[in-house]
Formats: C-alpha cells, sequence, structure tokens
C-alpha cells in the first residue's frame, strides 16, 4: 500500500508541472474576443492609440498576447469551476443532481455545473478585461492632456534621458494605471 501511495505521489509530482506549463492554444472564439478587447483597448481618439502602440507593435501583436490571455482565461476557469462543483456535490448529491440534471436521471448535472460557473467565471474575466482596457484609457487621454500642457515638464518628470523621452508617454500611461488603481484599493472598504 506505501508502495502504491509513493508511485501516485512521484507520478503526480511529475505530471503537475507539465500540465501547468502546457502551452495554451487560443481557438476562433479567444481570438474573436481578444480582437474586441484590442480594438477597445486602441480606441478612437489620437491619445489611446498612441497608448496603444507604446505598449503594442500592431494590432496583430495585441490580438496574439490577448488571445493566449483569453484562452488561458478559460483554462482557468473551466478548471477553478470543476474544483468548486465536486466540492458542491460532496455536500449532498441528490440536491446536486436535482439543480443541475437536465436529463431524465439527471446523470448530466456535474456537466452542466461546471459549464454554468464556468461561463460565470469567464464573463467575469471579460468585465475586468474591460474594466482595465477603460482605465487605460482614461490614463491615456490625462497624459495626452499633461504632455500637451507642457511638454518639456512633462518630458523632465517621465522621460529622463533623451532616448527615455520617446518612452515618456507609455510610461506616463503605466504610472497613471497604477496610482489609479492604488487609489482605488485604498478608497475601497475592507
Amino acid at each position: 500500500m506505501k508502495k502504491i501511495s509513493l508511485v501516485a505521489g512521484l507520478a503526480l509530482i511529475l505530471v503537475l508541472p507539465a500540465i501547468a506549463i502546457a502551452k495554451v492554444t487560443p481557438d476562433r472564439g479567444d481570438k474573436r474576443a481578444a480582437t474586441a478587447e484590442c480594438k477597445t483597448l486602441r480606441g478612437h481618439v489620437a491619445a489611446t492609440r498612441e497608448a496603444f502602440l507604446t505598449q503594442f507593435r500592431n494590432f496583430g501583436a495585441c490580438v496574439k498576447a490577448h488571445a493566449v490571455d483569453e484562452a488561458r482565461e478559460e483554462q482557468k476557469a473551466h478548471h477553478n469551476a470543476a474544483w468548486e462543483c465536486k466540492d458542491e456535490r460532496a455536500e449532498d448529491r441528490t440536491a446536486f443532481a436535482e439543480k443541475y440534471g437536465k436529463n431524465d436521471n439527471d446523470r448530466n448535472a456535474f456537466g452542466k455545473c461546471v459549464s454554468e460557473k464556468a461561463k460565470a467565471k469567464e464573463h467575469a474575466a471579460d468585465d475586468q478585461d474591460q474594466e482595465d482596457a477603460t482605465d487605460r484609457k482614461n490614463a491615456a487621454k490625462e497624459c495626452w492632456t499633461a504632455r500637451n500642457t507642457d511638454e518639456a515638464a512633462f518630458n523632465l518628470k517621465y522621460g529622463s534621458e533623451s532616448t527615455d523621452r520617446e518612452n515618456a508617454f507609455g510610461k506616463c500611461v503605466s504610472q497613471t494605471v497604477r496610482e489609479n488603481e492604488q487609489n482605488e484599493e485604498t478608497q475601497q472598504p475592507s
């Protein structure tokens, strides 16, 4: 019995890291969602477009990065939903089957539970992505205004050397987003 447990434990130790670092391949849905997210990030005004280009080389680079992110979010949502459904099913199997089962014998309850919870988690992640994009666009507009008000002071604050001045706008946007997030965290009651 101890040998079996030891072998199973060693196998688990070897398999989990391989699963954790497995390459995620985005599907069409992930690419579609990433395209929509990148369009939102890019925006329609010059400030947001400049901020977009400081973060990504081009639109395709944005879609590629966000498609992988969408695929990871989906994978994580399904994984976490499965664990939640297992816990819920362990509490009361009959109530679980009645709540989620949709066929005659309620044998599909676990799949329905995972699907329902995973969709909710994916929607929550998409809402968070949308909020982050809006925050970034607002920061870009703030930095655009600050730079147009006094470009010399702006470059001095965000770009220390002549080569850094080219990146001053991107640095301003990143710093503004971080500061706004910190301000929101300190204002929220715990």
